[in-house]
């Protein structure tokens, strides 16, 4: 068996007249996150992740934000494509580790139900999909909620 570790972050700008997506689900917010996608940070973050686990280069490589193909998609259809991606060089994923640092909304209510919606999109036992939530404090730009960040840590797996 050989298993490979990979680290994956991403940011998205908040704004007014966007829904707010984060973990495969959306959230009740005055404010959405800003991207050519759903903008889904925490995903992103897990698909760059894994990515780079696999010596894949990185989303945008995979899923470039000029293609109108992507414009508005889904992230849940990002990651799983990623997945697929993994797949065809023989890895499947170990588990998940992330952090997502916002100020608001607050995030800890919906965490079961994020770790549900994607290990039920990667395949995997919910147990294997950890998810936390941080403030920054007041400090930087997610303490000003103009943006959220999201920091993921993956295994993946080769039989």
């Amino acid at each position: 068996m050989k298993i490979r570790v990979g680290f994956g972050y991403d940011v998205h700008r908040l704004v007014e007249g966007r829904e707010l997506w984060l973990g495969g689900i959306r959230l009740q917010h005055e404010k959405g996150l800003l991207g050519h996608s759903d903008a889904d940070v925490l995903i992103h973050a897990i698909c760059d992740a894994l990515l780079g686990a696999a010596n894949m280069r990185d989303i945008g490589y995979h899923f470039p934000d000029t293609a109108g193909e992507f414009e508005n998609i889904d992230s849940k259809i990002l990651l799983k494509k990623t997945v697929g991606l993994l797949a065809g060089k023989g890895y499947s994923v170990g588990n998940v580790d992330a952090t997502v640092c916002a100020e608001r909304p607050k995030l800890n209510p919906h965490i079961p139900e994020m770790q549900r919606v994607l290990s039920s999109v990667m395949g995997v036992d919910a147990d294997d999909v950890s998810i936390k939530a941080t403030t920054t404090e007041k400090l930087g730009f997610t303490g000003r909620e103009e943006g959220i960040a999201a920091y993921a840590t993956v295994l993946i797996v080769k039989d």
